[in-house]
């Protein structure tokens, strides 16, 4: 059973930076792309990032690159998501993900579609204050 767990969010003021973290386990973390995203209040949950099985590739939404930047640690099987020059827009409730057991190294395609996320956390919380 794959389990996410987040954690690092927390209140800043705009302009402010934040690190989330999430700490995978249940099957192996080294072969799996891994993806960030988030939800507002009365809105779609929304993609954010994602990066592939290795570190070697990153895909941003339009909104966050430049700011944002997606990383992992396969030692610690664990994913980051650095937030930089935060806005009130960036609020939202963030939640890991981790696509099916299927799609471990190059099986799918990367990034991978919304479809393909299989697992996720149970969020954590961002605030930017104005």
């Amino acid at each position: 059973q794959v389990q996410l767990v987040e954690s690092g969010g927390g209140l800043v003021q705009a302009g402010g930076s934040l690190r989330l973290s999430c700490a995978a386990s249940g099957r192996t973390f080294s072969i799996y792309a891994m993806g960030w995203f988030r939800q507002a209040p009365g809105k779609e949950r929304e993609f954010v990032a994602t990066i592939n099985w290795d570190g070697g590739s990153t895909s941003y939404a339009g909104s966050v690159k430049g700011r944002f930047t997606i990383s992992r640690d396969n030692t610690k099987n664990t994913v980051y998501l650095q937030m930089n020059s935060l806005t009130p827009e960036d609020t939202a409730v963030y939640y890991c993900a981790a696509p099916r057991d299927y799609c471990s190294g190059y099986r799918c395609p990367f990034p991978p579609p919304r479809h393909d996320y299989d697992y996720w956390g149970q969020g954590t919380q961002v605030t930017v204050s104005s």
